[in-house]
């Protein structure tokens, strides 16, 4: 039996002989594109090829590409762990023809791998091809089916609607036909049983009748109308998951019975003391309803264990904004399922990382590299979940007792929900606890105020694109590094419309402005001529390409221009990004080689550098780093650049590269003396362009990443001008000293010996107010009532009620109004005797005649305070205490 790292490497190789460049899977989580956060299909890394703004060659590739499939179109998570083949992150086997073969080649490779190669069942293998659309006016993929009747019999093929049969890249962009590879993995009994064909149960849902490899026919390009034109290039994208290729080829009927996901299983066994049955077992003896919320648990586990440590190597911690956000929705349903399941009340997640980079290090090196940072991150963010459902537990408790106090036996949707946005609760945690308890949950009014937070959510990120005009055809040229000016013509632009307001989008053939990547932002200037000029506010980066941003399109967008960059805000950008590289060879030297940048953000006014480190960094060690940064400036270091370096060549320079960077076969290395980086930013043509480096802090952002911020060049002048006239201005205050440090030193010792002295008086007049009061306590019923008004801080006037209780032997009811900076604070004390014999509670007692100074407060039923806003109101206050008492 072929182990999933065998499978792998036979599909690489196969492919690879049929004349494939094999290629490095892209990272999961993606930085520079707009319009998309992870990797949710091999295509991604190619979007600019298909979309013709890069050149093809290679024109056949191949790869395994990690996926993360969580948000959007192509959702699967709340499948997960339910079933046996839906997964958050899982690879992606793919080969690609860019303008080479088309459908018979695709089809052709396809059947000879799965049948000669991996040996599968012909008689098992079902075919889907697209039945057209006649509103659309595309006739059948005959095309296909013809192709596809060479290898297989005419009752093995199958007519798929557009949902199923018809690809696209989103509303708008390349689309096509497409033909999917079903796999019947039922036992002969099963096919027995069921007395259905496998052509009966593809694309039903049928857990064991699924789809295995999707074979795409890039044809058209949907325009924002909706119309179809035909493509300039036929593509070939292809996609198999290779969890359900090695269920296949292991002979199991549940991706989480495959060498993929045992080992982390097993080891959540181990941790847990709770059994595992497998598909088979589960058949062979039907299991409890327990037992399969168990299996489902470790399930979710083990899959989003992946999904999470692949996010984190890759560069994405888990936040609460955009990709972060996704990340940590993951982690927590992983570790709620372990934690309502499993029985794991501490962190669980974390101790299965050795087993998944024992399995999968090999072959995704970022996983070992990365282990210590992964699980810091992990840990940390289980401990903080874990107390997080603590609260929420607490929350729902209390919740529940006033419905039962109501004599109510549902919870209401809108809590439901404020337990889910608040707490990170699903509703499902949330009925689960809710029906364990004899309550229902309102799910219509959940889902109404879930309805109404997505409602939100996409008004505000709704962004109208129309259809490119294309002017001129060509591929654009970059040529900013070298110039800030330089002649152009609009190759195409587009209006896009956010938020009600309106911009436009301009693609020129060559642009000296650099597009926002890599933390650097994008520039601004003008495109001007004799006629016009016209305001670029920004750039960004796209399908590998500088976008302009507009707010007004040119009269003539066909005329020729001259692109001019805003150069004192380039230089400013340009030497802080040089700055982070002197930086980053900085903190390698001074805290060790595990440094390593995690993000960054350089614009002409910030610095901002975040890095792999796992403890604050100290004073001493952050000025070692400003001096070594600072010398490397006063050197003037000129700038040594190697353009287009094959990659291999360019490690052998010496260049770094980041865990969860895409890099291409040619990159760009910038080396400034000591420091050698993998970049396509923008730089300062020398250090001593930089000036002088200060850092402004250093912070903790998550578990094992710090945070440094700095500042450059004038904005360092303006920050040390600043000191001094602080300086300044505390000399002032002390008769401009010369020894301004001794001064001050003096005056604290001084401060805290008056102080002392203070809280020496403010004791001797608390012990003599409560020997006065209780010398005048009045006698009620037999219970000794004191009550006073009095102008004193509320730590003096808690002081005071106690020395009264301790004073005072048994039946003591106290109540002192007190007030400070004109603020009241009422306190009630009480001997034990009142609260057991007379049934008194001074928290209830204190929240009630609180109302009286606009306030509220609590306590315990012996003592409480409460503070508000009317002083005048004090005195009634106490009165109000004294008759809810009702002595």
């Amino acid at each position: 039996m072929m182990t999933a790292n065998e499978i792998r490497d036979s599909f690489k190789k196969f492919f690879e002989s049929k004349q494939h460049a094999i290629v490095p899977s892209a990272p999961m989580v993606i930085k520079d594109d707009p319009t998309l956060m992870f990797t949710n299909a091999g295509m991604n890394q190619w979007k600019d090829i298909i979309l013709g703004t890069r050149d093809p060659e290679p024109r056949r590739r191949a790869d395994t590409q990690k996926c993360l499939r969580v948000s959007g179109k192509h959702n699967d998570l709340e499948e997960v762990g339910h079933d046996t083949y839906h997964h958050t992150m899982f690879e992606m086997l793919g080969n690609w023809s860019f303008g080479d073969y088309f459908k018979e080649g695709a089809i052709d490779m396809a059947w000879e791998y799965l049948v000669d190669v991996l040996k599968l069942n012909p008689e098992d293998l079902y075919v889907t091809v697209f039945e057209g659309s006649p509103e659309e006016n595309i006739p059948r993929d005959d095309e296909a089916a013809k192709y596809w009747a060479k290898h297989v019999p005419e009752n093995h093929i199958i007519n798929g609607n557009k949902h199923d049969n018809f690809w696209e890249m989103g509303d708008t962009g390349p689309c096509g036909p497409c033909s999917e590879i079903h796999v019947d993995s039922r036992t002969p009994e099963q096919k027995a049983a069921s007395g259905k064909s496998g052509r009966e149960l593809v694309n039903q849902d049928d857990p064991q009748v699924i789809e295995i490899w999707n074979l795409v026919f890039m044809q058209f390009n949907r325009k924002a109308d909706g119309s179809l034109e035909k493509l300039s290039m036929n593509v070939i994208d292809t996609g198999m998951g290779f969890e359900r290729l090695v269920r296949m080829m292991q002979g199991k009927h549940s991706n989480y019975d495959t060498d993929v996901f045992q080992p982390i299983i097993k080891a959540e066994q181990d941790i847990t003391g709770l059994k595992y049955f497998t598909f088979e077992e589960e058949t062979e003896n039907p299991i409890s309803k327990e037992q399969d919320d168990i299996n489902v648990a470790m399930r979710v586990c083990a899959d989003h264990l992946r999904a999470v440590a692949f996010s984190i190597a890759d560069g994405q911690l888990p936040s609460n904004a955009k990709a972060g956000y996704v990340i940590r929705r993951i982690l927590r349903r992983a570790v709620r399922y372990a934690y309502t399941f499993l029985g794991q009340k501490d962190g669980f997640l974390y101790k299965l990382i050795p087993t998944l980079v024992y399995e999968m290090g090999d072959a995704f090196p970022e996983l070992k590299a990365q282990q210590q940072l992964i699980t810091k991150v992990i840990k940390e963010e289980e401990d903080s979940f874990l107390r997080t459902l603590d609260k929420g537990i607490s929350l729902l408790d209390k919740a529940m007792e006033e419905l039962k106090a109501q004599g109510k036996d549902q919870l209401d949707g809108v809590q439901a929900f404020r337990m889910f946005d608040t707490y990170g609760f699903p509703l499902d945690l949330t009925e689960l606890i809710c029906r364990e308890n004899g309550f229902t949950v309102d799910e219509e009014q959940f889902n109404v105020e879930m309805q109404k937070q997505k409602d939100r959510a996409r008004n505000a990120a709704a962004v109208e694109n129309s259809d490119w005009v294309e002017l001129e055809q060509g591929e654009q040229q970059f040529v900013g590094y070298d110039y800030t000016e330089y002649n152009c013509r609009i190759l195409r632009y587009r209006k896009v419309t956010q938020k009600k307001n309106e911009f436009y989008e301009l693609v020129l053939d060559a642009t000296p402005f650099y597009g926002e990547m890599g933390g650097q932002v994008g520039d601004c200037g003008v495109l001007v001529n004799e006629n016009e000029t016209v305001e670029i506010v920004d750039t960004k980066r796209e399908n590998n390409q500088s976008v302009h941003i507009v707010k007004q399109l040119p009269k003539d967008p066909a005329a020729e221009f001259m692109a001019c960059v805003d150069t004192d805000k380039r230089n400013a950008s340009a030497a802080n990004h040089t700055a982070t590289h002197l930086l980053d060879y900085s903190l390698k030297q001074i805290l060790g080689d595990h440094v390593e940048q995690k993000g960054s953000f350089v614009s002409p006014d910030t610095l901002r550098f975040d890095f792999s480190h796992f403890e604050k960094v100290t004073d001493e060690q952050l000025r070692q780093v400003e001096r070594m940064v600072n010398d490397m400036i006063r050197q003037d270091i000129h700038i040594d650049e190697h353009r287009d370096v094959p990659f291999e060549e360019a490690k052998k320079l010496g260049a770094i590269a980041l865990f969860g960077e895409k890099y291409g076969d040619k990159v760009r290395v910038v080396r400034f003396g000591p420091s050698c980086e993998f970049c396509g930013g923008i730089h300062a043509t020398s250090t001593g362009r930089i000036g002088f480096f200060k850092i402004l802090s250093e912070s903790s952002v998550a578990a094992g990443i710090r945070r440094i911020e700095a500042t450059t060049g004038r904005d360092c002048e303006e920050h040390l001008y600043q000191m001094e006239d602080i300086l300044k201005n505390i000399k002032s205050f002390f008769n401009n000293a010369k020894d301004l440090q001794g001064v001050i030193q003096k005056y604290i010792e001084e401060h805290d010996h008056m102080k002392k002295e203070i809280e020496g008086f403010q004791t001797q007049a608390v012990e003599r107010a409560a020997q006065r009061l209780v010398e005048k306590a009045r006698e009620v019923n037999g219970v000794k009532v004191i009550t006073s008004v009095l102008p004193m801080s509320p730590a003096a006037a808690k002081d005071l009620t106690f020395k009264i209780r301790a004073a005072v032997d048994g039946s003591l009811l106290c109540v002192i109004g007190s007030h400070e900076n004109n603020k009241p604070q009422l306190s009630i004390m009480m001997s034990d005797d009142m609260v057991s014999d007379h049934g008194l509670n001074a928290g209830q007692m204190v929240r009630e005649a609180a109302k009286l100074i606009q306030g509220g407060g609590g306590g315990q039923p012996h003592f409480a305070q409460a503070g508000g806003k009317n002083v005048d109101g004090l005195s009634a206050a106490v009165d109000k205490v004294i008759a809810l008492a009702n002595l």
